[in-house]
C-alpha cells in the first residue's frame, strides 16, 4: 500500500491517496492475503473518493491490486508499474480521466 501511494503521490499532495493509504494503516496482514483483493482497494478508493474526482485514487488502487498479485515488481520502475498497472486494470481504453492523469505524471499509455 506504502508503494503504490508513494508512487501515485509522491509528494504527498493529494489528499484522496492520504485517505486511501489510511485505510490501511493498522492492517497487519500481507497484501497477498486479503481474499478480493482484486476488488478491494478499487471499493476503498472509491468509499474514500466519495462525489469527487479521483484518477489519483484510483490509479493507486491499480497500482497496489497489480503489486498484491506480482510482489515480484514491487522494486520496480515507477513509470513501469504505472502503466503495468493501468493494463492490467483498465485494458487498452483507460478512461479519459485515468489517461489524463498518467500524461500528467509522464507515463505514456
Amino acid at each position: 500500500m506504502r508503494r503504490a501511494a508513494a508512487i501515485c503521490d509522491p509528494d504527498g499532495a493529494d489528499d484522496l491517496v492520504t485517505d486511501f493509504l489510511l485505510a490501511y494503516e493498522d492492517s497487519d496482514e500481507p497484501v497477498s492475503s486479503l481474499e478480493g483483493r482484486d476488488r478491494e482497494f478499487f471499493e476503498t478508493a472509491e468509499r474514500v473518493q466519495g462525489s469527487m474526482p479521483g484518477a489519483g485514487v484510483q490509479m493507486a488502487a491499480a497500482v497496489a491490486t497489480y503489486l498484491a498479485f506480482r510482489r515480484d515488481e514491487l522494486g520496480d520502475d515507477d513509470d513501469d508499474l504505472l502503466r503495468l498497472a493501468a493494463r492490467a486494470e483498465f485494458g487498452d481504453n483507460p478512461p479519459d480521466e485515468i489517461t489524463s492523469w498518467l500524461q500528467d505524471a509522464g507515463v505514456a499509455v
